[in-house]
């Protein structure tokens, strides 16, 4: 299995769009549900060691989703959203909302595709204005999540190894 971690690309298609790609050596249907099951996504969502402390998912079309995280220094974060489309294992589109930034809407989107035994992740969020674009000025949780689900990724993938022994 080869670390990905130096591999993500980060663009910024138009001046509301962030797009991050990243590859995972992983089976696509793994890989989608690390990114849509709670048992999984409770394991990897927060970025630098925090705790998840709510993680809630109804994966449909008009379904919500709830995850909270609790900083080391005591702060929650909570994420809220509503699935928009559910093409499982190779697509999800959300609305996307931080509530420690109260005015800010957006879209997410994770598009994956498997090749050769990689699964390409594609990580799109486009928000509804600049003024909401202009909070995000840091991607290394996002990146530092991904991390974590990589390692969450060889750590099932380890133990089916070892399983099949």
């Amino acid at each position: 299995m080869t670390d990905r971690r130096e591999r993500a690309v980060i663009k910024f298609p138009n001046e509301l769009e962030i797009e991050i790609t990243r590859g995972f050596d992983a089976p696509i249907d793994l890989v989608f549900d690390c990114f849509t099951k709670p048992e999984h996504l409770s394991k990897t969502f927060a970025p630098f060691g925090e705790e998840v402390t709510v993680c809630s998912i109804d994966l449909r079309v008009g379904g919500d989703y709830h995850i909270v995280m609790v900083t080391n220094d005591g702060v929650e974060c909570s994420f809220r959203g509503t699935y928009l489309e559910v093409e499982p294992p190779t697509r999800t589109v959300e609305t996307w909302r931080f509530e420690g930034w109260s005015d800010v809407e957006a879209v997410e989107s994770i598009e994956l595709r498997a090749t050769n035994g990689v699964t390409e992740l594609t990580w799109k969020l486009a928000f509804r204005d600049q003024s909401g674009r202009d909070h995000m000025s840091n991607f290394d949780g996002i990146e530092s999540n991904f991390d974590n689900v990589e390692d969450y990724l060889r750590s099932l993938l380890d133990q089916e190894d070892t399983d099949s022994r």
